[in-house]
C-alpha cells in the first residue's frame, strides 16, 4: 500500500495559527501589565489616604520589580484619571459581589480598560466578571453623562480636571560614566538640547521629551532628574577624597551625584530606613557604575547613628533630605491624579497633624545632623513649599547650630528666590517656585567655622562652581527689609 503523504498546511491556515499566537502574546502581556497596575495603584491609593506615600506614581512604576513599565505607567495614570467616573459607575451598576468588592484596585483598572481602553478578550477571572456585565457598566455611564448633562467622558473629566504644569525635561549628566559633551551630542540627534546656566553637568530638553527607553538612560550614563533636585548635592559641594554621609539616601539620585561630584573618590555612606528602598537604593548606584568601595549602604535609621562612633570620625559633609510632605514637586509625582487633590478637598485636621509630626521629625533629623564633631557642612533640603517644613525646622536649630560654630552660607546668590523673610537670615536660603520652576523646593546650607579650616568652596558664585574653584573673601549679605514680600530678591554680589 502506498503511503500516504501528509498534506502541506495551507498558507491562510499557518498564518491564522501565527495570528492567534501573536493575539494570545498579546492578551497575556495585558493581562499581566493590569495586575502590575493595580498592585501600583494600592500602593499609590493607600499612601494618599494616609497621606504617607512610600513614593510617586513614577517611583513606583519605575521600580526594577515592574517589568512592563510604559504600560503599567499608562493605566495606573489613565485609570486614576478615570477613577471618579469609574467609582461612580460601579455604584450605580451594583455589580460587584463580595469576592470583587475586596479587590478594588483591580477592579478599577480592569473597569478602566473595558470602558476607555482595550479589554476584549476574557483572559482573567476579573476581565471574565466584569465583561459579563459590560453592557450594566456601559448603561450607568451614560445615564451619568446625562446627568451631568456632558456629551462626552472628556467632558465629566474637564469638569474636575487641575491643569497640569508643562515643564522642560532636566537630565543631570552622569559623569561617572559619560562627560557632558558625549551626553549632549547624543541627546541632539533626537533633541532640541540645551545646557543649563547653573549646573554644569545638567541639559534641558523640550517639555514631553520621552526618555525611558533612551539608551543613556537605560545604561545609567544621565539620570532623569530635575533641576531643583541637582541642585541639593551640588549646593553641598563636597570635595574628592571626603566622606559624606546621605541621611535619607533612596531612590538614590542625589547619592550618586555626591559620588560623581566628588570623582568617585572618597566615600559615601548612604543610610536608609526602608526596607523597600533600599532595593531601589542599590539598583540607583548599580546603574550609576559608582564604585561600591566608595558607596556604603547602610540599612537602618539615621537617627540612631552615634556621631561619637569611630565609623563616623571621618564624616565632613552630611546632605540630609528627610520625609517630606512632597508639596512642592505635585506635579511631577502627579499627585494631581490622586483623589486628595480633587476640587474641593481641604486641607482636615489630619493632614495639619501630619505636617506637624514631620516638622517635628525634620527638626529632630538636622539637630542629629549638627552634632557629627568633624563635619564642616550640612545641607538640609525637602521638596516641599511648607514654612513649617523649611524656615521653622531651620530656625528652630539655629541657636544649636551656632553652639556648635555652624551658621547659615549664602548659595547661588544669584538665584532669585530666597526663604520666607521670618527671621533674620532667612534671606540666605533658597526656594524654587513651583509655577515659576515647575518644582518647589527648599535648600539651606550651613557650614561650621573654624580658625584653622581650609577654604570652603564658594557658592556664592556660580563660576566657582562651575570650575570647582575656591575662594576665601566673605561675601556680607544685608537682611531683607520688606517682610510682606513672600518671595526675598536674590542678594547682589
Amino acid at each position: 500500500m502506498a503511503r500516504t503523504r501528509a498534506a502541506a498546511t495551507p498558507p491562510s491556515t499557518a498564518g491564522e495559527k501565527s495570528e492567534t499566537r501573536r493575539q494570545l502574546n498579546m492578551e497575556r502581556s495585558a493581562l499581566f501589565a493590569r495586575r502590575e497596575a493595580a498592585k501600583v495603584l494600592k500602593q499609590t491609593l493607600q499612601g494618599d489616604s494616609r497621606r504617607r506615600s512610600v513614593g510617586s506614581i513614577k517611583s513606583l512604576v519605575y521600580s526594577p520589580s515592574v517589568r512592563n513599565k510604559k504600560g503599567t505607567f499608562a493605566l495606573v495614570c489613565e485609570t486614576l484619571k478615570h477613577l471618579k467616573i469609574i467609582k461612580q459607575v460601579l455604584n450605580a451598576a451594583d455589580v460587584l459581589n463580595s469576592k470583587w468588592r475586596k479587590q478594588d484596585e483591580l477592579v478599577y483598572i480592569v473597569t478602566y480598560d473595558i470602558l476607555f481602553g482595550q479589554v476584549t478578550s476574557s483572559t482573567g477571572d476579573a476581565e471574565r466578571f466584569l465583561l459579563l456585565r459590560k453592557g450594566a457598566l456601559q448603561e450607568a455611564l451614560d445615564r451619568l453623562l446625562v446627568k451631568k448633562k456632558v456629551k462626552s467622558v472628556e467632558e465629566l473629566i474637564a469638569l474636575d480636571q487641575t491643569p497640569e504644569i508643562s515643564k522642560p525635561r532636566y537630565v543631570r549628566v552622569n559623569t561617572l560614566k559619560i562627560d557632558v559633551n558625549t551626553a549632549l551630542l547624543e541627546l541632539q540627534k533626537q533633541y532640541k538640547v540645551q545646557m543649563d546656566d547653573l549646573l554644569p553637568d545638567l541639559l534641558i530638553l523640550p517639555p514631553g521629551s520621552d526618555l525611558h527607553d533612551h539608551p543613556l538612560v537605560v545604561n545609567g550614563s544621565v539620570f532623569m532628574q530635575g533641576k531643583a533636585s541637582s541642585m541639593v548635592a551640588a549646593a553641598l559641594a563636597p570635595k574628592p577624597g571626603w566622606e559624606v554621609l546621605d541621611a535619607c539616601s533612596a531612590p538614590g539620585n542625589k547619592t550618586v551625584h555626591l559620588a560623581a561630584l566628588m570623582g568617585d573618590e572618597g566615600k559615601v555612606i548612604a543610610c536608609e530606613l526602608n526596607e523597600e528602598r533600599v532595593k531601589r537604593l542599590k539598583e540607583t548606584i548599580r546603574l550609576s557604575g559608582a564604585s561600591s568601595i566608595h558607596i556604603k549602604v547602610l540599612h537602618g535609621d539615621f537617627l540612631q547613628l552615634n556621631p561619637e562612633d569611630p565609623a563616623y570620625s571621618k564624616v565632613q559633609a552630611i546632605l540630609l533630605d528627610p520625609s517630606c510632605s512632597g508639596s512642592g514637586t505635585a506635579s511631577a509625582r502627579l499627585d494631581h491624579l490622586l483623589p486628595s487633590s480633587a476640587p474641593g478637598h481641604t486641607t482636615d485636621f489630619t493632614e495639619t497633624e501630619r505636617l506637624n509630626k514631620l516638622a517635628a521629625f525634620q527638626q529632630k533629623a538636622l539637630a542629629h545632623a549638627l552634632s557629627f564633631p568633624e563635619v564642616e557642612r550640612i545641607v538640609y533640603s525637602t521638596c516641599s513649599v511648607n514654612q513649617i517644613e523649611n524656615e521653622d525646622v531651620v530656625n528652630s536649630v539655629l541657636p544649636l547650630a551656632e553652639s556648635y560654630g555652624f551658621e547659615l552660607e549664602t548659595l547661588f546668590p544669584k538665584w532669585q528666590r530666597r526663604g520666607f523673610p521670618v527671621f533674620n537670615g532667612a534671606e540666605r536660603l533658597l526656594r524654587t517656585d513651583p509655577v515659576e520652576d515647575k518644582e518647589g523646593f527648599f535648600i539651606a546650607l550651613f557650614v561650621r567655622k573654624r580658625s584653622d579650616q581650609s577654604e570652603e568652596p564658594d557658592l556664592r558664585n556660580e563660576d566657582n562652581t562651575r570650575k570647582h574653584r575656591h575662594a576665601s573673601k566673605r561675601i556680607v549679605v544685608p537682611p531683607t527689609t520688606n517682610l510682606f514680600k513672600i518671595w526675598a530678591h536674590a542678594i547682589g554680589e
